[in-house]
């Protein structure tokens, strides 16, 4: 796992309790997310890797996965460091 990754899996497993989430994981099939915790999700990830959430990025294929979310992370960031 990249550092990212980390993270991420970091954050959801304060709220898997003892489930050990694997990068592929879908977190939505598995019944952990309502649209409370999604709120925070979004939230960590603005905060915890400086970089905004805009509209078009709210979709479940997004935030599926600790890799998808990776994944996003890294797109969003890229653009940043392409500016």
């Amino acid at each position: 796992m990249n550092e990212i990754q980390t993270k991420i899996k970091t954050f959801l497993s304060k709220f898997f309790g003892n489930h050990d989430l694997q990068p592929d994981e879908d977190i939505f099939a598995l019944g952990f997310v309502n649209s409370m915790f999604a709120m925070q999700l979004v939230l960590f990830v603005e905060q915890e890797f400086q970089i905004a959430i805009e509209n078009e990025d709210l979709e479940f294929e997004n935030f599926r996965t600790i890799n998808s979310i990776t994944n996003l992370v890294e797109r969003k960031t890229a653009v940043i460091m392409h500016k």
